[in-house]
């Protein structure tokens, strides 16, 4: 089974566009229910966290029922840090593929987000690696892991700036 570059860089694009529309429900359809979303934290000797059981992590769902929950808070704005919900730009360059297995790719690249709330426009930058997992005709996020490159931030840090 190959997966074409152009398939996966037209899914990444997509899945930011969500983000960017504000399409939560659709946003959630690219992500398999056995998900691991994950953002680890920078530690002291800047060296980013490896293990979400035991160190910190800015942002850790173990399946899509976490990211489901959050787009709830977002849609009900029961989410004060999403009231009013920002306006977002996501660019996803530099698309790699670094692994293939049977119906699973690993996918490396990097975004770069503008968000602008309350008359202020703040950018948030770093590298992805994703699992994309073929799934009949579609394309499933089976892994992801952001690595925030930009993690001195003055806000609370959701999922819609990555």
């Amino acid at each position: 089974m190959s997966i074409s570059y152009e398939a996966i860089c037209a899914f990444l694009y997509r899945e930011a566009r969500l983000l960017d529309d504000r399409e939560w429900d659709e946003w959630l359809t690219c992500y398999a229910l056995d998900v691991t979303y994950w953002m680890p934290a920078w530690d002291d000797d800047d060296e980013i966290t490896t293990d979400p059981q035991s160190e910190i992590s800015l942002i850790y769902y173990p399946s899509r029922d976490g990211l489901e929950d959050r787009v709830f808070r977002i849609k009900t704005e029961r989410s004060g840090a999403s009231t009013p919900e920002p306006r977002t730009s996501h660019s996803v360059t530099n698309v790699e593929i670094v692994e293939v297995r049977g119906d699973e790719v690993d996918v490396r690249y990097n975004f770069h987000t503008l968000n602008h709330r309350y008359k202020v426009t703040d950018q948030f930058f770093g590298a992805m690696f994703v699992t994309l997992r073929k799934d009949g005709d579609n394309l499933l996020i089976a892994n992801k892991k952001i690595v925030l490159k930009s993690d001195y931030i003055r806000q609370v840090i959701d999922i819609y700036h990555i």
